[in-house]
């Protein structure tokens, strides 16, 4: 009688071990979703192959740009993405993947391409910008525009230069007559 009261003790602290994790387990998966819904940009990465101090370097400059990786299970990021409802991003998930979060559409991807230039080893799995799933080929074209700001200042010099064209046009007349 001793041992059965002892066998179900355990199984009952075994069962209330795996509702703790099951419970860990889903408010990850909370966080990870509350990061893909409130970011710009959400890139997953394959970071094997890179030291510590390499990663780290890559933290650095993803912080400098208000942008933050982190190493997530990929379990965890199916369920997240897929209760976001990017169940596609599922077949991308295979392998070590970290989630790289930038607070706009450009920037996170500005910074992992860039970094990867130098570090063959980081590689982009696919992404969400804007609330869709992108894939590796467009992320990269991203990568390669200016931010927000910067297309505004184009746009601004653009609207800016007919005008501008003009003053001096008016002025080089008013300095010929006299």
């Amino acid at each position: 009688e001793m041992c059965i009261r002892d066998r179900g003790l355990i199984f009952q602290e075994v069962k209330t071990m795996n509702e703790a994790t099951i419970a860990k387990k889903h408010e990850e998966v909370q966080v990870v979703r509350e990061k893909i819904s409130k970011a710009g940009s959400t890139l997953f990465v394959d970071y094997l192959g890179l030291t510590v101090a390499e990663v780290t370097e890559l933290r650095v400059k993803l912080h400098a740009e208000n942008c933050e990786m982190k190493v997530v299970k990929n379990n965890i990021l199916r369920r997240a993405t897929s209760e976001e409802g990017y169940t596609e991003m599922g077949e991308h998930l295979v392998g070590p993947s970290a989630i790289v979060v930038g607070h706009d559409e450009v920037s996170a991807a500005k910074v992992v391409y860039g970094f990867a230039k130098d570090h063959e080893k980081l590689t982009v799995k696919a992404g969400i910008v804007d609330g869709k799933v992108t894939s590796e080929k467009d992320l990269k074209a991203l990568s390669a525009l200016p931010n927000k700001e910067g297309m505004l200042s184009m746009l601004l010099s653009v609207l800016q230069a007919p005008i501008r064209n003009l003053a001096c046009a008016i002025k080089a007349v008013s300095e010929k007559e006299n």
